[in-house]
């Protein structure tokens, strides 16, 4: 398939090019180009980044296909932006093995909308307790590189220790969920003011600071790269500016909710706004839209985690942790870094895309906007503004918070080695709803 876009500003900068991708890469790039059999895309006042890359993604299969599923994912996925997500592995059954995460990253493949990376799990059942079978998935037909027990944090430090060790002789990475568990039993908030107000019981910032303390320390000795989960907090911006400030090999993401929303949300008591880790104050969001800003913080990743309406319409105590992600995450960068001026459009390529590639160990994506690259790419409105409507979204689940949210700008097209999988607001083969 050969597609031409015209008129288009890559990174939103300079002139406007034409841009001509074929045979799954960018074959030219300049003024006035033209192809007989290629499908022209107008990319008038339109800007060309990478494909975006998600470090942290749930799409709930196998087990809750009720929630969502890798069709459906990959369906929102593409419709964000994204060329690339990792599949975490609290699946039913786990993916703490090669033939649940072969299965992933098949089905991925299958549907072919976003290349589809499975995340094996650091421990049997994320249990905490026994290593899991790292080098044979690896070693598998999805030749796992990341390995997370996100939704529970790999408390004890001597497994933790020995996972690193083992990853590093891999030559793969480690995701930690940073929840010291023994402080946030029964917690449900942020512990604070509005926690302590409306009765909910607190979850200490220091719950996560002491996990991403003490894994930097670990990783230093291992001579192992770690990346921490959905940072939140103040003090874990300063933790990782300590830990880079001493050559420790260590990364971090930030989701998009925790630059936009806090934990004032809360007074209405409505459960899509539980998380884990949980909306904190306005002064912590403040803080990681800085480090984000700075490259303390490495990068986006939204920790997309659809839930059934069960699951969520409930006392706040008893509802599920976790809100969508894949749609709305370019937007509320935009919002929250864009137009303040705390990042350009190169800055939203380097945190959306190029990063998180570089972490994971992609040599497709995240890559330069120059001929003879793969063309993994997305084209984005930046003047557009639309409306966020949960029934409207790809996802099978309608746990956002955003409903009825006026957001700027807007994913116009993806593509994937050239194919468009995602269109004005449409998929390759409308999957999804």
């Amino acid at each position: 398939m050969t597609v031409l876009i015209k008129n288009v500003r890559r990174y939103g900068e300079g002139d406007p090019v034409d841009v001509l991708l074929g045979d799954g890469e960018i074959r030219a790039i300049g003024a006035e180009l033209s192809a007989d059999d290629a499908e022209v895309i107008d990319g008038t006042g339109r800007i060309l980044l990478p494909g975006l890359v998600d470090l942290h993604t749930h799409l709930r299969e196998p087990g809750r296909e009720d929630t969502e599923t890798i069709e459906s994912g990959s369906a929102a996925a593409a419709l964000g932006g994204y060329t690339a997500v990792f599949a975490m592995a609290n699946t039913s059954p786990v993916a703490d093995s090669v033939v649940v995460t072969d299965h992933v990253w098949r089905r991925g493949r299958e549907v072919g909308l976003v290349d589809v990376y499975p995340v094996g799990a650091v421990t049997v059942g994320l249990a905490g307790k026994q290593l899991a079978e790292m080098g044979t998935m690896a070693a598998g037909e999805a030749r796992v590189r990341m390995f997370s027990d996100d939704g529970y944090c790999v408390h004890d430090p001597l497994i933790m220790r020995r996972a690193l060790e083992y990853a590093n002789s891999l030559g793969v990475l480690i995701a930690q969920h940073a929840e010291e568990p023994r402080l946030t039993q029964g917690a449900v908030a942020h512990e604070g003011p509005t926690a302590s107000r409306l009765g909910l019981a607190g979850w200490p910032r220091a719950a996560e600071e002491s996990i991403v303390a003490r894994d930097a320390l670990l990783a230093r000795d291992a001579g192992a790269r770690v990346h921490i989960c959905h940072a939140s907090t103040a003090g874990t911006v300063e933790l990782l500016k300590w830990a880079k400030g001493q050559g420790i090999s260590i990364t971090a993401e930030v989701t998009p909710h925790h630059l936009l929303l806090d934990d004032s949300r809360l007074e209405t008591y409505d459960a899509v706004n539980k998380v884990n880790p949980p909306l904190r104050e306005a002064s912590d969001a403040a803080a990681l839209r800085q480090a984000l800003a700075e490259g303390i913080v490495d990068c986006v990743a939204t920790d997309h985690a659809p839930h059934a309406e069960q699951d969520k319409c409930c006392e706040f105590a008893a509802a599920r942790p976790g809100m969508l992600g894949l749609e709305t995450a370019l937007s509320i960068i935009v919002q929250t870094m864009v137009r303040p001026g705390l990042l350009d459009w190169r800055g939203v390529a380097r945190v959306m895309s190029e990063n998180p590639a570089r972490i994971a160990g992609l040599d497709d994506q995240g890559r330069p906007l120059e001929v003879g690259e793969p063309a993994n790419l997305v084209l984005i409105d930046p003047e557009a503004t639309w409306t966020v409507r949960a029934q409207e979204l790809a996802s099978i689940s309608e746990n956002t918070p955003y409903e009825a949210m006026t957001l700027p700008a807007r994913v116009t097209a993806t593509f994937l080695r050239g194919t468009v999988t995602a269109r004005d607001g449409r998929t390759a083969g409308r999957v999804g709803r």
